[in-house]
């Protein structure tokens, strides 16, 4: 009932500033809930979590057999290392960081969601009907770019041990390695989003796909500086890795848009009043039809003598005369 009158009460979704914080409120409680759910179930499958994720850098840059003391170089000559958790509380503490990361990975879609739901009132309604498509591309890209991030890191670890001297160890501690793998799926996950941005921008009519084509060379040098800036690993390995897919999303993202003005625009063509807002008046057209087609006016037969009309009108001027 409070809900069906809240409707009502703002159809436009249009509502005071209190409500607004409300609003936002449950959808960070829900988004919250939904984390801390997936945090709690992963924790009872917190060491096969851990093992999924060291495998790759273990595979590409571990010892082996060789025990802490025997650690350096190996056979082949190429630097090695080893995962170490330094401290009593480091354990606690790495279950909590797998199981967190764990849940904002698993939980996307709900977040997603809710961040969509929270925006969506403000939209208008030939721009709501895209949350479904919101969720669905972008759950799927965040995805596929914290995976990404997760199979390049064992090649920037091989790069990045490289340059270790010789006669030194390397000692990986697990809570280091962990953050810096939280932080290559946050932002390759957060940089996979863009073409999805920008094609949304677009359905909403911000900017064509002629504007986002233009900024091509604007979009290059800025992915690049941004995967320069924002690799956590700070090597050119993981900068060109984050630069190159998300150019080619760009691009991507610019020919959906190219043909989503094309399509708009056959449409446009069709019906003038395509792509009107909700609050935008349709056109009306005030342009005279000729008047070359109507019929001419023909007189009306004479009243015979004796009928009904001539009757009565001879009964008014009788009634008349009497008066006079």
């Amino acid at each position: 009932m409070l809900k069906s009158a809240r409707k009502e009460k703002n159809p436009e979704g249009r509502m005071p500033l209190v409500e607004h914080l409300r609003e936002l409120r449950n959808r960070l409680l829900k988004s919250v809930a939904a984390i801390g759910v997936v945090t709690v179930v992963a924790m009872f499958f917190y060491q096969d979590i851990v093992d999924f994720l060291m495998r790759p850098v273990l595979d590409s840059v571990g010892c082996g057999g060789v025990s802490v003391s025997q650690l350096g170089d190996d056979k082949s000559g190429q630097k090695c290392a080893y995962f170490t958790v330094n401290g009593l509380l480091s354990p606690f503490t790495i279950m909590l960081k797998v199981s967190f990361m764990t849940g904002v990975v698993l939980a996307t879609p709900v977040w997603l969601y809710q961040l969509w739901a929270f925006l969506a009132p403000g939209l208008h309604r030939n721009e709501k009907k895209y949350s479904l498509a919101f969720v669905g591309a972008g759950v799927p890209l965040f995805v596929g770019g914290a995976f990404f991030a997760y199979k390049i890191l064992p090649t920037s670890a091989k790069v990045l041990l490289d340059f270790t001297p010789d006669g030194a160890n390397n000692l990986l501690p697990l809570d280091d390695f962990l953050d810096l793998l939280t932080r290559m799926v946050v932002v390759f996950g957060l940089s996979f989003e863009l073409p999805l941005v920008l094609v949304l921008l677009n359905l909403g009519g911000v900017v064509s796909g002629r504007r986002m084509l233009g900024w091509w060379r604007i979009m290059i040098m800025g992915i690049t500086v941004f995967g320069a800036v924002a690799t956590p690993s700070t090597d050119p390995v993981g900068m060109f890795a984050l630069a190159g897919p998300v150019t080619v999303l760009y691009f991507g993202a610019v020919g959906v848009a190219l043909l989503n003005d094309r399509r708009k625009g056959r449409r446009a063509a069709a019906d003038p009043d395509f792509g009107l807002s909700d609050d935008e008046a349709s056109r009306v057209d005030l342009t005279p039809e000729g008047v070359d087609d109507t019929e001419p006016v023909t007189a009306s037969r004479a009243l015979e003598p004796g009928s009904d009309a001539d009757g009565a009108g001879n009964a008014r001027r009788g009634g008349y005369d009497d008066a006079t």
